[in-house]
């Protein structure tokens, strides 16, 4: 793996610039109006790229629809950290086929975390011969370069080197909402959690610097934004490449001094990371978001260590103690993952014990899913599937039943909501703590903030009314 971190000059982007000024005049002298459609796999920061292959799209002459059927071009911008997501993208890929016979002059790319993968690129090539790139997250800022070289050559493009990890400013985006933007601070990992693929198709971590991430988060404020994500695979981390002493606490405040009424989110925090300091700015800045997303993958600290998650059960519950303290009504979601090889029952009950003991909001839950070229996928794991299922089960009834109970508690309570949508006959509107509150009420509001009397309760949701003023 290529650890050097690779900064585009601007002459590099100014190249890819002119790529999309020729495509822009290709489709010109055909007096055609090109359409693309981009369909998103996976995680936040694969959504965040997303909007930057729209950006260069958009930028080349095409019009962004919204299936695939017609387009002149069509991305599927893939995620690797499971097996099912991966067999998904085969299956929809395979399925363009049907497609690109209607619309025989369909172009067809795979990027994303999936692309990095020798095996996929190697399986594309032999299996679908319709698929006309392939290109990693190292080489998303080539895209139109990739894209020129298809058209002129009609030849496959495969941009799949082991490049260096790289940082490209000024790639135009196009975002899904002036409301809500995804502002990615950093790329990469360097924690190589055993079961985890992203360090090796995503790179080791590197830190934007400061003064970017200020601008871009000035120009979405600007531009409307009520909500601003930062992402990172963990953002904990950020800085640590980067000379000047900035630590991602310090970003977040300098961030939360920007003139603008919006609130800050991040993700995602690992917890070897995340320090009483960022708990104490977390909880200094009313413009950041009383909610935190902090993975334990395990309550037991012998799997935690074979998970390579550089810290222990104890650690985690006094982190998580501290943050409770300074922000007595954090809302706190996490990751957990059942079945890792090797988990007995006793271990499997540490879990369910440490979930009860903290009272999350929400788990993102998982069966374990082995990925060829970890660690984890090289154990030995005696447990059957159907075992690991009845956990999994186990989990899921004990979450839900807290998540439950927390919701209930809303009940009665006046919350100041950003309003993000329609769900039908109800408006669908965000708590700080991000919880998803549906309410009665006209288009006119999306976009703003509202207090909403929290009148009814799931275990997946809230419901409301407009407070009286």
């Amino acid at each position: 793996m290529n650890t050097k971190t690779t900064v585009i000059s601007p002459e590099e982007l100014n190249a890819q610039f002119a790529c999309c000024d020729k495509i822009a005049a290709y489709w010109q002298q055909s007096r055609t109006t090109p359409a693309a459609y981009v369909e998103t796999y996976g995680c936040q920061q694969n959504e965040a790229d997303s909007e930057k292959l729209r950006g260069y799209l958009t930028q080349c002459g095409y019009e962004i629809v919204q299936e695939a059927e017609g387009a002149d071009v069509v991305i599927l911008n893939t995620c690797a950290i499971r097996e099912h997501a991966e067999q998904r993208v085969f299956g929809n890929l395979g399925a363009l086929t049907h497609t690109k016979r209607r619309h025989p002059g369909q172009k067809i790319f795979l990027c994303g975390c999936m692309a990095g993968e020798t095996k996929v690129s190697d399986r594309i090539k032999k299996s679908y011969p319709h698929v006309d790139g392939v290109f990693s997250t190292h080489h998303l800022w080539q895209f139109p370069e990739i894209l020129w070289n298809v058209l002129q050559q009609n030849k496959r493009q495969f941009f799949i080197a082991d490049e260096p990890g790289s940082i490209a400013e000024g790639i135009p985006q196009v975002r899904d909402s002036n409301l809500k933007a995804w502002v990615s601070i950093m790329y990469g990992c360097n924690n190589f959690c055993t079961y985890c693929i992203v360090p090796y198709v995503r790179g080791r971590e590197r830190s934007r610097l400061p003064e970017d991430i200020l601008n871009e988060c000035r120009q979405v404020i600007e531009n409307g934004a009520k909500e601003i994500t930062l992402l990172g695979q963990n953002v904990n981390s950020y800085g640590k490449d980067l000379e000047g002493g900035m630590d991602f606490a310090d970003l977040l405040a300098a961030i939360a001094e920007l003139p603008g009424d919006f609130l800050i989110r991040f993700m995602t925090s690992h917890p070897r990371d995340a320090s009483e300091k960022l708990f104490d700015t977390m909880a200094r800045y009313p413009k950041i978001a009383k909610q935190l997303h902090l993975p334990f993958q395990s309550g037991s600290s012998r799997v935690l260590k074979a998970m390579n998650r550089h810290y222990d059960r104890e650690s985690y519950l006094k982190k998580v103690a501290y943050a409770k303290s300074v922000m007595p009504g954090l809302v706190l979601t996490s990751d957990v993952i059942v079945g890792f090889p090797g988990e007995t029952e006793e271990e499997f009950s540490e879990t369910l014990s440490l979930i009860q003991s903290v009272h999350y909001d929400a788990l993102f839950t998982f069966i374990f899913s082995p990925r060829p070229g970890t660690p984890a996928a090289r154990m030995e794991d005696p447990t059957p599937k159907e075992e690991k299922k009845r956990r999994f089960d186990r989990l899921c009834e004990v979450q839900n039943a807290i998540s439950e109970e927390i919701h209930n508690s809303y009940v009665g309570k006046t919350l100041r909501c950003l309003v993000d949508g329609r769900d039908k006959d109800m408006l669908t509107a965000r708590t700080e703590g991000g919880r998803l509150v549906r309410f009665p009420g006209e288009d006119a509001l999306i976009g703003s903030w509202q207090d909403i009397t929290i009148t009814g309760a799931t275990t997946w949701s809230l419901t409301g009314q407009r407070a009286q003023s």
